[in-house]
């Protein structure tokens, strides 16, 4: 059976010795996690999710940050995960359209700190977590992402993989907590096509729903070993057109945590080419507003689907508009935290060049989707000048991916706006050398829980 293969697997990787490049991409997706869940903490819905888990914080042995307040393991998993998918800064697995570090690593955690697991073990659940979330993903394929948020679909598998090898299930108990976990997968792409805050919810019920399958199992509880293929299965009824042999091929030779996307905007990641490309042009032909009659941006179809959005006005449609995104790059040269605050929302300069810009879809491009994330960006000058730059790939990228200074440079930018400097470093610091570390309530990340200092 498929869910018996990707048990074994699972279960392997808890005694697996992995060649060091692995160990430090699953080191990397976990800076990037933190950089990526500090700032998502402290925005909306994020500190109303908190009050709403009133009666699960103040015992247990999980930690929800900023504060570090103690909470069980599920109330963890689920509250970190939505303050990891709210900044619109985690990380991404291209092929698939899938963000699998923002519930893997948040159940993963939460499980490790409940249950006593050290930095080795959490890095193995890790692991697993995303080869299977992004496998799974993978064969599922793009017809699956028409309706359905991937994150919140297949990122319930990674949380329940991860789950289940950090609490040491066996083969038969990891297949049922996986199988469980498919049937709890949910989540619709028109939470975040429309404007409202249930786009973080969707990872932190992944979280949640992963770890909860992992827990029932432990106790007993069976799942239906075929969900995935059988003929009222996943596939069937989410995707359609699944190719299974796509959830095992590579599985424990080919790690696709090597490949993953680390953010370097903080919006959604379909505007990333056209805001490189933009950027690109601005630097190449030293481009400032007044010099820019129009702005055209090709790019393919999801991109146009999600984040055409002409007139954004929320926080959260203005991370999901391309028009948005690619005006304040070319005004200010970068789109971080600052470019979402109220101030800048509203700003003249950007919101006159949005007047300008216009998308479409490009064939070619769109032919090209998911495996290539290009936009294809054409400026004409007040002069009349025709500038075009077509952008192959995003930076972050695996094709052009983050340096490690880079990477740490955005931890230290994203968690320093929510934590002192001081505490900021001793947590990267930890996390460089997370496989050696006994104790995962970490030096700096946890610096309010009682018995931990900073």
């Amino acid at each position: 059976m498929l869910m018996h293969q990707i048990a074994d697997y699972v279960v392997g990787e808890r005694t697996n010795k992995f060649d060091p490049d692995t160990i430090h991409h699953a080191k990397r997706a976990v800076i990037d996690w933190f950089a990526a869940m500090y700032p998502g903490s402290v925005q909306d819905p994020n500190p109303m999710l908190r009050a709403a888990f009133e009666e699960d914080l103040g015992h247990g042995s999980a930690v929800v940050y900023p504060s570090g307040t103690r909470a069980t393991m599920r109330a963890a998993a689920f509250l970190n995960a939505a303050s990891a998918h709210t900044a619109e800064f985690d990380d991404i697995f291209r092929d698939a359209s899938v963000h699998p570090g923002c519930a893997t690593i948040a159940a993963a955690l939460a499980v490790g700190q409940a249950r006593g697991a050290d930095g080795d073990t959490v890095l193995r659940g890790i692991i697993a977590g995303f080869e299977v979330c992004t496998r799974i993903a993978l064969a599922m394929g793009k017809p699956h992402y028409k309706l359905w948020h991937t994150t919140a679909t297949m990122a319930t598998f990674g949380a329940s993989a991860a789950s289940a090898l950090i609490m040491g299930l066996n083969r038969d108990q990891t297949a049922d907590a996986l199988a469980t976990a498919a049937t709890m997968a949910a989540g619709l792409q028109q939470a975040f096509r429309s404007d409202g805050m249930s786009k973080p919810i969707h990872s932190g019920h992944a979280a949640d729903a992963g770890l909860l399958s992992a827990m029932v199992a432990e106790k007993g509880v069976t799942g239906a070993i075929d969900v995935l293929e059988g003929p009222a299965g996943m596939g069937v009824a989410m995707s359609g057109s699944a190719d299974w042999s796509k959830a095992t091929a590579g599985l424990g030779s080919q790690y696709n945590i090597k490949a993953m996307t680390f953010k370097n905007h903080g919006c959604c990641g379909h505007n990333f080419a056209a805001i490189d490309g933009a950027l690109e042009l601005k630097k190449r032909h030293n481009l400032t507003p007044d010099k820019i009659k129009s702005i055209h941006v090709g790019s393919y179809q999801p991109a146009y689907d999600i984040c055409y959005k002409p007139d954004p006005q929320s926080q959260f449609e203005c991370r999901f508009s391309m028009p948005y995104t690619v005006c304040t790059g070319l005004v200010y040269g970068k789109v971080r935290l600052a470019a979402f605050e109220p101030e800048r929302r509203n700003d003249p300069a950007v919101r006159d060049l949005m007047k300008r810009f216009t998308q479409s879809v490009d064939a070619e491009l769109d032919a090209a989707f998911p495996a290539q994330r290009a936009a294809r960006v054409t400026i004409v000058t007040t002069d009349g000048e025709e500038l075009t730059f077509l952008q192959p790939t995003r930076k972050g990228d695996p094709d052009q991916p983050l340096t490690d200074d880079e990477l740490a440079d955005k931890f230290s930018e994203l968690a320093g706006a929510v934590l002192p400097q001081a505490d900021a470093k001793a947590l990267l610091s930890a996390l460089w050398s997370l496989e050696t570390v006994a104790d995962l309530h970490l030096p700096g990340a946890v610096a309010a829980l009682e018995g931990v200092s900073a």
